[in-house]
């Protein structure tokens, strides 16, 4: 008689049994090539693309390459552990990687001519990220997170928009859309900020976890992503008027007052609770610069975006890497020392990019392109190192919220 059959390789290995276990290092992997190649090898050109302007394919994967798969990631993780499911992992995570990543390739090079296989991939890629997330909410028959799937549903639909912008040739309503994509997924970063931050601060504050001092402010947990709504509804709709730009120093005020949530003390030159804080600055200071232009201000519109493209998002999504890849590795909230690098690399990252552009190290215009782009993949290529042993460890999680 036959022994038992042995285990299949997908259900067992380590960077399989979560997605962000996958998507992370993937996403990281994205990060570290998409800015070097742009800058290095093309000279902020690509070698396929005809109608769509390079900088507008160069935005678009960064936010739907780099930061689609990091929220592929996190969703595909925390919807299970807050709704208290087993997770997707295996077959399931990996059909997910194959939906992205044809996307990726074509968006690497600007093939203007593949734009309508890319669309269906990337499509496909968030329609099956979107079932992941919402059959747990099904299944828990719960309302609570739903919030996500609704976002989700609309970045799809932006996704899409994009595309049929750049078919139709309407590459002034691509960018309006690119712009709009980011500010949906800054919308997220405030979602996720007020979910991981109870966590995260409570933990520097106790590390013993015996007990919660930490209380967000009810008001201000969906403050930020109520007004960034609008203001991208408003800059969708009236463009041209002042109304975008008074929504956009509402949407500042909201992300600089919620700055008082780390007034907590010494605990908050902790690296993890400093660079959530930070990421947020980021998000008002780049919606105060935008507001301004708006109102005619002399700065640059580019520069806000930036600051909530590579300052807010980026500080962000290392902080996520950081702190739920410890959490869902069974590592304490400890950080070691790559993390706290990798923090400070992505922060540097989005000083250079902007700073001289308003005004400070202007000797640094021109080449701070270039210094960021390398600032930028270095702080992902740490943490690829430091992490890597992390997440091919067979070693539980305790989650991150």
């Amino acid at each position: 008689m036959s022994g038992p059959l042995p285990e299949r390789p997908d259900a067992t290995h380590p960077l399989l049994a979560e997605a962000l276990k996958l998507f992370f290092p993937v996403a990281a992997a994205h990060a570290v090539l998409l800015p070097l190649i742009w800058v290095t090898f093309f000279a902020f050109d690509l070698p396929f693309a005809r109608q769509v302007p390079a900088g507008q394919w160069h935005a678009h994967e960064m936010i739907f390459g780099t930061y689609g798969a990091a929220l592929a990631g996190f969703l595909g993780s925390a919807m299970p552990e807050w709704t208290d499911t087993e997770p997707r992992r295996g077959r399931a995570i990996l059909f997910l990687l194959a939906l992205w990543l044809p996307g990726r390739l074509i968006g690497l090079v600007g093939a203007d001519a593949l734009i309508v296989p890319a669309a269906l991939t990337d499509f496909a890629f968030l329609t099956l990220l979107l079932f992941y997330v919402t059959r747990p909410l099904i299944e828990r028959r719960s309302t609570r997170h739903g919030s996500f799937a609704l976002w989700l549903v609309l970045f799809a639909a932006i996704e899409l928009a994009i595309r049929a912008a750049w078919i139709l040739g309407e590459t002034a309503w691509s960018a309006r859309l690119l712009q709009t994509a980011i500010a949906v997924f800054l919308v997220f970063l405030s979602l996720a900020i007020a979910r991981i931050n109870v966590v995260v601060v409570n933990h520097a504050l106790d590390p013993t976890g015996e007990t919660t001092p930490y209380r967000p402010h009810p008001g201000r947990q969906n403050l930020t992503a109520g007004l960034v709504g609008l203001q991208l509804v408003a800059a969708l709709a009236a463009p041209n008027s002042a109304v975008p730009a008074w929504l956009a120093l509402a949407a500042a005020a909201a992300f600089l007052d919620r700055l008082a949530e780390w007034f907590i003390g010494r605990a908050v030159l902790r690296a993890e609770v400093l660079a959530l804080a930070a990421a947020n600055a980021c998000g008002g200071l780049g919606f105060l610069v935008i507001g301004l232009a708006g109102l005619g201000a002399p700065v640059s519109p580019a520069t806000g975006w930036h600051l909530l493209s590579v300052g807010a998002l980026g500080l962000a999504v290392m902080s996520v890497f950081v702190i739920a890849g410890l959490r869902h590795s069974g590592r304490d909230l400890v950080l070691p020392i790559s993390a706290k690098l990798a923090l400070g690399l992505v922060a540097a990252a989005g000083l250079v990019r902007v700073l001289p552009e308003l005004g400070i190290g202007e000797k640094m215009l021109g080449l701070h392109y270039q210094l960021a782009a390398g600032l930028w993949s270095a702080s992902f290529i740490v943490w690829l190192i430091g992490f890597w042993p992390i997440f091919n460890s067979q070693k539980g999680a305790d989650g991150c919220g």
